[in-house]
């Protein structure tokens, strides 16, 4: 009882041959864009950079504005030190952000076998 649309073991033998060559192609091309990560997590470069120009912004901010009320406590001139201050401290950390920003990271290592 065998159908017109039933494949001999040959066919299939040829089938099953076609498709690994071409998977074995997409495999070749992906290897070239992605690097094999082996089921293990993938590197996690991006968002330490990310954390450490966010830190830089904050710390840029958070000194400025310590020096400001410093310099208000000190002389009496509450609130002009904190406000200068702290709008330098924010343009110190725009600038950090931006230089942090602008410098090209190097490429993660590849996994080795």
């Amino acid at each position: 009882m065998t159908q017109d649309h039933e494949k001999t073991d040959a066919e299939r033998a040829a089938d099953r041959a076609a498709l690994q060559a071409r998977l074995d192609h997409f495999k070749a091309t992906q290897k070239t864009l992605l690097p094999e990560t082996d089921g293990k997590p993938g590197s996690m470069q991006g968002m330490a950079q990310g954390l450490k120009i966010a830190s830089e912004f904050i710390a840029g901010v958070v000194v400025g504005a310590v020096i400001g009320y410093g310099i208000d406590k000190l002389f009496g001139t509450t609130p002009f030190g904190l406000i200068v201050f702290l709008l330098l401290g924010f343009a110190a950390g725009v600038l950090n952000v931006i230089r942090s920003a602008s410098q090209p990271t190097p490429p993660s290592d590849p996994p080795s076998r």
